[in-house]
């Protein structure tokens, strides 16, 4: 017969549920985006630690440094007038100036670990700073007041310079004008303190004084250099990595609109092949075509169905060919 020789339709079903594989469809789908999800979440955080670090510990250290320097000028500053003047005001000024400036870079220990023994170097300065103050503090006590009549040769000998220097002949251009104004100062500071610290005494301390905070200035002005170092590295390492975020995420994004092209043709043939199978089978014996192979295995929707359909058909043929004996 010519059915015999044509190829039979096929119907498949195995047991695998409809609402699995539904379920695991949806499931292959928000599966492809997670490795660009879960890129941009690492990127994202790793970028913000890189910007905290250099807001809140580099530039914030670096800046405190700065200002630890500008605190000790003017624990300086209150050093010379005590020596000058024997005030125990510009005394008291000095000694909270330092404890403000302790304070300050206990708080840089606590923010950048890594610059310990720096810290506690500025710290052992700061100490025998102070120390050397007290000290200083005693022997004026004992001393007594500096000799007024050096102190105002000193001064007019000053006046004397800057008069000549703005009346006489001039250095030439602004800048040299600057230049021996700046001298002629230095030398007047230098005149001041040796005036009012004419004790040898005095001398030596006010010389420790000065190694102790020359030393702080020195290890304040090397923590802001590689803090600042630290900041432009930062910087490089946040351009770096953003480029890197760019490449990879364009990459991934694109293996990932790849498969999701692929899943669109793939995945809703797993779920509705079984389905166009079962609607050919019907079309098939509604021509009047009951020949029909059904490979069913297992439980589910689909199966059921089809095992439905395989029963109908069956009545549906069988009724036909009861209907066509009944005449002869």
């Amino acid at each position: 017969m010519d059915w015999r020789r044509q190829r039979l339709p096929r119907v498949f079903a195995r047991s695998r549920s409809m609402r699995r594989r539904v379920a695991y469809s949806l499931g292959v789908v928000r599966l492809i985006l997670v490795p660009v999800i879960l890129l941009a979440i690492y990127y994202l955080f790793r970028m913000g630690w890189i910007v905290d670090r250099i807001v809140s510990v580099d530039a914030a250290v670096a800046m405190q440094a700065e200002r630890a320097s500008l605190v000790m000028l003017d624990a300086q500053r209150s050093e010379r007038n005590y020596f000058l003047l024997h005030d125990q005001q510009d005394f008291k000024s000095s000694q909270q100036t330092i404890e403000n400036l302790r304070n300050m870079i206990q708080s840089l220990r606590r923010a950048q670990a890594q610059e310990a023994l720096t810290i506690e170097k500025m710290l052992a300065d700061l100490e025998t700073y102070q120390q050397g103050m007290g000290k200083a503090a005693e022997r004026v006590n004992e001393a007594g007041q500096p000799r007024i009549d050096r102190l105002r040769g000193a001064i007019a000998s000053y006046e004397k310079d800057l008069n000549d220097i703005l009346h006489g002949a001039r250095p030439p251009g602004r800048a040299g004008l600057l230049r021996e104004l700046h001298d002629r100062t230095s030398r007047f500071d230098s005149e001041i303190a040796v005036a009012g610290t004419e004790d040898p005494i005095l001398i030596s301390i006010s010389g420790q004084l000065q190694e102790s905070a020359n030393s702080f200035l020195s290890e304040a002005a090397g923590l802001e250099s590689r803090s600042w170092n630290r900041v432009e590295r930062d910087h490089r390492d946040a351009q770096r990595l953003m480029r890197r975020a760019e490449w990879v995420l364009g990459i991934v994004s694109f293996l990932t609109l790849l498969i999701s092209i692929w899943a669109s043709y793939v995945l809703p043939k797993e779920v509705v092949q079984p389905l166009l199978d079962l609607k050919a089978a019907v079309d098939h014996a509604a021509a009047g075509k009951y020949e029909i192979e059904f490979d069913v295995q297992g439980k589910g929707e689909v199966v059921d169905l089809a095992n439905s359909v395989r029963d109908l058909i069956a009545h549906v043929h069988e009724k036909k060919s009861d209907q066509d004996i009944s005449p002869s």
